[in-house]
């Protein structure tokens, strides 16, 4: 059975963000999830973010990357890590083998909270604002553990040559 398009649909519930992430979720969100953590991160009433992977069937790298972005800027901002929610094993599985459980706090079920509505575009950006978002992604990953950086370290240096060409 194929996968569903990814989606990612948010919530802002006096300054507790819901992000969920619904069926396949690629790059191709990157950007449009970073322009919402940018204003989200820069908002005065910011709190807390609870990560919704309940409904998600597949991340990619990227995505998995921004995450790991995401969490490391609240640690920044709010001396703590986020909540991620994730019930499918398999999402579960590569979360802790990358480390994620270093930089959230992991729970296998939600209590009561806002339902997002508002779906996140993918938008029009550029080649260069992709790939950019792209090599940011894994150079965050490989920052994380000396494995993330052993299993990202040729693509990146792939990306990085790429991005000044």
């Amino acid at each position: 059975m194929p996968m569903l398009k990814g989606r990612i649909i948010v919530a802002d519930q006096e300054g507790t963000h819901v992000i969920k992430f619904l069926g396949d979720v690629r790059l191709t969100l990157c950007p449009a999830l970073d322009q919402y953590l940018d204003n989200m991160f820069n908002s005065r009433y910011f709190k807390t973010i609870l990560i919704d992977l309940t409904e998600a069937e597949g991340i990619d790298s990227t995505t998995l990357g921004m995450l790991a972005k995401m969490s490391i800027r609240m640690k920044k901002k709010m001396g703590f890590v986020p909540t991620l929610v994730s019930i499918n094993d398999n999402i579960t599985r590569v979360l802790l083998s990358m480390g994620f459980d270093k930089v959230f706090v992991f729970v296998n079920h939600l209590a009561a909270h806002a339902e997002p509505k508002e779906e996140l575009s993918p938008g029009q950006f550029s080649e260069l604002t992709v790939q950019e978002k792209v090599l940011e992604a894994h150079r965050t990953l490989m920052s994380m553990n000396q494995k993330n950086h052993q299993e990202f370290k040729n693509l990146v240096d792939v990306l990085e040559h790429q991005c000044t060409i």
